[in-house]
């Protein structure tokens, strides 16, 4: 599984780069032999000179072998929050999708 990193309106780092392929790796890990891609997509919507609530988005796009890509998104008040949640919510929507297209 190969990760992909997209940063908007803040620069690279290297340890929330390390954040999310841990969060992945405990999520979907199990999956990662079913999946050829993820992509990770982190910006403050604010710009990174303001503040505000929930301004930190990370917008997950996963690429099932041979299934339609599937994404998530979470917002929280800072990027290890809203990485967590991001990855919560994509293990449970690709649990779904592979557990529909084996009842068919």
């Amino acid at each position: 599984m190969h990760i992909q990193f997209n940063f908007a309106n803040i620069p690279p780092s290297d340890a929330l780069e390390t954040h999310v392929r841990h969060e992945l790796d405990a999520t979907i890990g199990h999956l990662k032999d079913r999946i050829t891609r993820v992509e990770v997509h982190l910006a403050d919507t604010n710009g990174h000179h303001k503040h505000g609530p929930d301004d930190k988005r990370c917008m997950l796009e996963a690429r099932p072998e041979g299934m339609d890509p599937i994404a998530v998104e979470s917002q929280a008040p800072e990027y290890h929050a809203a990485v967590s949640d991001a990855a919560g919510k994509l293990r449970r929507a690709l649990t779904t999708r592979f557990e529909r297209a084996a009842a068919r």
